[in-house]
């Protein structure tokens, strides 16, 4: 019924051909397992960046809190400037509106804007006339900042101006003004987007004054 190995020969072979056996399933359990901790580990990281990219999608955000213009003319029914107040959302980090990127469609077509602060000539802006096309500038307390300074969180509050002869909201001669809509995408450098609507009231009244958007 059990076949017996006498002889010490065969005896030793088969020995020796079981532990090459048993090696060669170590290895192999050895390769697999440290697949498996490789690919773990990978998607661990790969999940660990997915939800700080989500967690940044929703925390560092812009907020806008006002969206006014400043009539120009009120006879002409147009504005001299945009201004649209923003600050960070709760919880967010420092953002960086120099890195901000605005998707504007209005009037006049459509435009992707960023920051300068600076005028044709390469000075300081001393008003929203001097924003040149294609840019925004960023104001606080009144007072335009550069690059260095445009720097927002949740405690601190900035204007980012327009300048509304400029495309896609007018052009030199013909500005953004009463009845006219604009859409903008604010997309912070985290590119959680923020989108508001400019609606441009049907009448003015005087000069100076400032409508709401």
């Amino acid at each position: 019924m059990f076949e017996f190995i006498n002889n010490d020969d065969e005896r030793g072979q088969v020995g020796i051909g079981t532990l090459i056996v048993f090696i060669a399933m170590v290895l192999v359990a050895a390769i697999a397992a440290g697949v498996l901790i490789n690919t773990a580990g990978f998607l661990q990281s790969q999940a660990e960046a997915t939800g700080q990219e989500s967690t940044d999608l929703v925390s560092e955000r812009i907020e806008v809190t006002t969206e006014v213009g400043i009539v120009d003319n009120a006879a002409a029914g147009n504005l001299s400037e945009i201004r649209v107040g923003v600050t960070g959302a709760p919880g967010a980090d420092q953002i960086d509106l120099s890195e901000t990127t605005i998707q504007a469609v209005g009037p006049n077509g459509q435009a992707n804007l960023v920051f300068n602060g600076t005028n044709s000539t390469g000075a300081a802006l001393t008003s929203a006339s001097e924003i040149q096309e294609g840019t925004f500038a960023v104001q606080e307390n009144g007072n335009f900042v550069s690059s260095d300074n445009a720097v927002l969180n949740e405690d601190s509050q900035y204007t980012i101006v327009l300048n509304p002869k400029t495309i896609p909201f007018g052009t030199s001669t013909d500005a953004f003004g009463e009845s006219d809509t604009s859409s903008l995408e604010i997309v912070s450098p985290a590119s959680a987007t923020t989108a508001i609507e400019l609606n441009s009231p049907d009448l003015y009244k005087e000069d100076g004054e400032a409508v709401r958007l």
